[in-house]
């Protein structure tokens, strides 16, 4: 069980290369979950690293957590190669001698003996779950897989030591499986281990939850499948230049066929809501700019007053008789004044009122 009280080293993330392309801000990287769509995410990483650029953040859910430890968990001239090593590892193949005449026929036999005997390097057949589905087996073993696979792969090709060196920032997002909130496990501020990230990728009903402080988690994308949100919502705020990873799309064409239908709610399910997100961050800048004109203006108006309850004062004491004219109220505003004229300063005073609006 992991504890994410401990504090991860107290240095900063800083920039991940010194001399990659100028870009106008922090570069974070976000990476959705998707299965094994993930292995496009390392298309991204290997463009981005080829043009000279590293990241200073990752953040990932569901099998973008996996990816984002990789790439945060080593080195930059090692990253591609942790990379593949982990993708050629879970990669199934239909076998030599399949018939290649039937469409579809290798990749269904793939996925038959992926479905009966797992992927070694990532999970395997959990023996509770053949018990039923209506056996007590608690939340850490009710699933059809078990994941102890993945723990042993993850230790051998991430360095989580060099995650919470903090060299290149690593946030991580799961779902609490008792109160159905989303945590988001960040190395800026604890030290992130092997089950944070095993938490982000436990997709029920397929793999068990995992304890992290005594908490059970599951995969994040259950509740937020793409986390630009948590890069926009970052506190202190500061430029970023966010490069998102779709791997499901939001728009398509009307589904005619039970596999389409299929396809195209994973694809609405699954899809980044970086549109909205995008949108409520305008509102609450352009709320904040309202607000902000709103506070200079009122504090335009209230130097205006004060200097205008100022020279109310001394065009009294200079025109009338300082033993007749009583010393005015203060007012909080021009048209406010109790001040009542005397003689040839009431006009002095309304222009002054005035020329102070």
């Amino acid at each position: 069980m992991a504890r994410s009280g401990k504090k991860a080293a107290a240095r900063g993330n800083g920039s991940a290369t010194s001399n990659r392309p100028a870009l106008p801000g922090q570069v974070v990287m976000v990476l959705q979950g998707g299965g094994a769509l993930g292995a496009y995410q390392v298309g991204v990483y290997q463009a981005l690293h080829e043009a000279g650029i590293e990241p200073d953040w990752v953040i990932g859910t569901s099998v973008g957590a996996i990816n984002g430890a990789l790439i945060a968990g080593n080195a930059p001239e090692r990253r591609l190669e942790r990379l593949h090593a982990f993708w050629e590892r879970v990669e199934q193949r239909a076998g030599v001698g399949i018939p290649e005449f039937i469409p579809g026929f290798g990749s269904t036999i793939a996925n038959l003996t992926t479905m009966t005997r797992g992927l070694a390097p990532f999970f395997t057949p959990n023996p509770a779950s053949w018990l039923g589905p209506h056996f007590p087996v608690g939340v850490e073993g009710a699933a059809y897989y078990t994941t102890d696979p993945l723990r042993e792969t993850l230790a051998e090709l991430v360095d989580f030591d060099y995650i919470n060196g903090r060299h290149v920032r690593l946030t991580v997002g799961a779902v609490n499986v008792r109160d159905g909130e989303m945590r988001y496990f960040d190395s800026r501020g604890e030290a992130i281990c092997v089950e944070h990230v095993m938490a982000s990728g436990a997709l029920p009903p397929a793999f068990p939850a995992v304890r992290v402080d005594g908490e059970p988690y599951w995969d994040g994308g259950i509740y937020s499948n793409t986390p630009i949100e948590a890069v926009l919502d970052d506190k202190p705020r500061q430029d970023s230049v966010i490069f998102a990873t779709h791997m499901w799309n939001p728009e398509g064409p009307e589904p005619e066929t039970l596999w389409q239908v299929m396809g195209r709610q994973k694809d609405i399910q699954y899809a980044s809501r970086a549109k909205s997100h995008i949108a409520r961050q305008k509102q609450m800048i352009s709320r904040r700019t309202v607000s902000g004109r709103a506070v200079r203006r009122a504090t335009t108006r209230r130097g205006a007053s004060s200097n205008a309850r100022h020279g109310m004062r001394r065009s009294i004491r200079s025109k009338g008789s300082s033993s007749m004219t009583p010393e005015p109220a203060p007012a909080r505003w021009p048209w406010e004044s109790t001040v009542s004229p005397v003689g040839p300063s009431s006009s002095s005073l309304a222009v002054d009122a005035a020329e102070a609006q």
